[in-house]
């Protein structure tokens, strides 16, 4: 495994982060195929075991259940808490990014994780309804509180983490260090103004979707799992541009046949080819973490990058919360 700072800071995390969306309660109204508690644990320890640091969740994922399972899975595992880097976020809750939610909701994480502080904490979403003076003021907050180490944020407009970006060097207060988007080889609207203002302030990529719902990982459109059968929020952000896309995806599987591995490398490689530090991946197999952990040594060279991105036509944007 290779590790890499995130952002300016001192906390290294290997260059695959554990995606925690795949744990938690199932249920209709956020996901079907999620895993239980022994999964949740086998699964982490497996990446453990890869030399995979890094675990990425949120206070909303399967209604909290997914903190609650990652907590106790470490826990149960023995695992020392400075061995671990864990990431969470807060936005999709009542309150959004105000002071009054941001105190109540880290509260929240921490007691459902088992731990007195987290190492990054992200802000889900852009708040439109609450002054980025009061969202930059919390969060710095709690990282002199010691119960956050750095922070991020997620899927928004360039111009507005610029803002922030601003609004806290402005005020001394505690920076970005990462930046958590919407980013790979069928979603690369971020390459326009999102991702320029990450490197002008030195941020890292540690993008989710990396294999666009499991999109780059096999040949097709859809596969017999429970997440493609079921999972309504892949067929929301991809299906509007599946002609295009499956285009895209058959010179990944071309790509992977010449060089025999899998799809889900060549996916990921062309990742690290863009920059990114860690991309966050939502395995629900133990395989997937070995393709995974694989790709971090596999080097594209620029010729295959640019075989595989000249197909990409624009895309309508998705995954921030559009203009109100």
């Amino acid at each position: 495994m290779k590790y890499v700072n995130l952002g300016n800071t001192d906390i290294k995390v290997s260059r695959i982060a554990v995606g925690g969306m795949s744990f938690g309660k199932p249920s209709e109204d956020f996901h079907l195929w999620t895993l239980d508690q022994d999964k949740t644990k086998e699964m982490i320890a497996h990446a453990l075991d890869l030399g995979v640091n890094f675990i990425d969740t949120a206070n909303q994922y399967s209604h909290g259940t997914s903190e609650e399972y990652i907590g106790k899975a470490l826990k149960d595992l023995g695992v020392a808490r400075d061995k671990v880097v864990i990431a969470t976020k807060v936005y999709f809750n009542e309150g959004h990014l105000s002071r009054e939610a941001i105190m109540r909701e880290i509260d929240g994480s921490l007691s459902r994780l088992g731990t007195d502080y987290v190492d990054l904490y992200q802000i889900h979403r852009f708040d439109y309804d609450t002054p980025i003076e009061e969202t930059m003021e919390a969060l710095n907050d709690l990282v002199k509180a010691g119960k956050v180490r750095a922070i991020g944020a997620s899927a928004m407009y360039g111009y507005q983490f610029h803002n922030m970006q601003i609004c806290a060097e402005k005020h001394g207060w505690t920076l970005f260090s990462t930046m958590q988007n919407h980013y790979n080889l069928l979603y690369r609207e971020d390459e326009r103004e999102l991702i320029p203002v990450c490197k002008q302030y030195g941020v890292s990529l540690i993008p989710y979707s990396p294999l666009a719902g499991g999109h780059l990982a096999h040949p097709g459109w859809t596969i017999d799992s429970k997440r493609s059968q079921t999972d309504k929020v892949i067929r929301a952000k991809y299906d509007a541009y599946k002609d295009n896309d499956l285009q895209i995806i058959g010179r990944v599987e071309e790509m992977a046949e010449k060089y025999n591995v899998t799809m889900s490398e060549i996916a990921l490689s062309w990742l690290y080819k863009r920059g990114v530090a860690a991309p966050i991946v939502g395995a629900t197999k133990m395989n997937h973490f070995d393709d995974a952990v694989r790709a971090v040594d596999f080097d594209l060279s620029d010729e295959d990058a640019k075989y595989l991105e000249e197909l990409y036509q624009p895309h309508a944007l998705t995954g921030l919360i559009q203009h109100k």
